[in-house]
């Protein structure tokens, strides 16, 4: 499983229906399950966006795909980017010449 960091901004759509956001969590993490995909943790934060999601999924299509469909409501925009654990990191840098 690959592992995808997800920085997410409310849209005015997201904040006007700000009291709903838990159950739309709720619905993106059975959405990442029936993928085969798992939402490991979300955090709401301060700054430049509004909330963190790590996730783990199959393959970059699976992850392009989810971020479509959540994206295709309207709540939130997403910047995605492949993360890579220190285990993936280090066999990286093995196999370098």
């Amino acid at each position: 499983m690959a592992t995808f960091i997800t920085l997410l901004n409310f849209t005015q759509k997201g904040v006007e229906n700000i009291k709903g956001g838990p159950t739309r969590l709720d619905q993106a993490k059975k959405m990442f399950r029936s993928k085969g995909a798992e939402l490991k943790e979300f955090f709401l934060v301060m700054g430049q966006y509004d909330a963190v999601v790590i996730t783990e999924e199959p393959d970059d299509s699976t992850a392009a795909g989810l971020r479509l469909a959540i994206g295709s409501l309207g709540n939130v925009s997403t910047e995605t980017m492949r993360a890579f654990t220190e285990k993936e990191y280090r066999d990286i840098v093995a196999e370098l010449p």
